[in-house]
């Protein structure tokens, strides 16, 4: 049996942010996710794309209708997004209109470069919904796996919960 191909979008976010001490900010750098994806030994057949390097409270209505000509125009039909978390329901919507593709969106509430982050977990549980669910838009965060048209971040609870 062939295993399905899964393209790993990144677009920045929280998940690939390191802390300058000198600097006292975050700043999106070289996305972590290849590493990730090599330390855990993902042995599913992938292709990383790194796209954008932003914070998604930064992007705009051109950087969401780039991911989805990136999706729209990839041969593979299985798609990971690593993305911040604070606008993923909004790229959600932008790219539902996508047939055939089933697209996970992850992110993380820490930086993947934090020794306590939910960053690996949060990209391990996206290419396990990406191989099984149906073609659509889903977001996978802390364990739980949402449509990515029927949820919001609880921003006070910090977490995703279903609308």
């Amino acid at each position: 049996m062939s295993l399905s191909p899964i393209l790993v979008i990144t677009t920045g976010g929280t998940i690939d942010k390191q802390y300058f001490d000198a600097l006292s900010e975050y700043q999106i750098v070289e996305s972590v996710i290849p590493r990730l994806l090599e330390t855990a030994r993902v042995a599913h057949p992938f292709r990383v794309v790194e796209l954008l390097r932003k914070d998604s409270l930064d992007f705009t209505d051109e950087d969401r209708a780039l991911i989805a000509a990136t999706i729209a125009g990839a041969p593979e039909s299985h798609v990971v997004i690593t993305h911040g978390t604070d606008t993923m329901t909004e790229t959600a919507a932008a790219i539902e209109h996508i047939e055939g593709k089933t697209v996970v969106l992850c992110g993380a509430l820490a930086p993947a470069r934090f020794a306590e982050s939910d960053a690996a977990f949060n990209l391990g549980m996206a290419f396990a919904c990406c191989q099984s669910a149906r073609p659509g838009v889903w977001i996978t965060m802390s364990g739980s796996v949402f449509d990515g048209l029927k949820v919001r971040k609880d921003r006070e609870a910090g977490k995703f919960v279903a609308r």
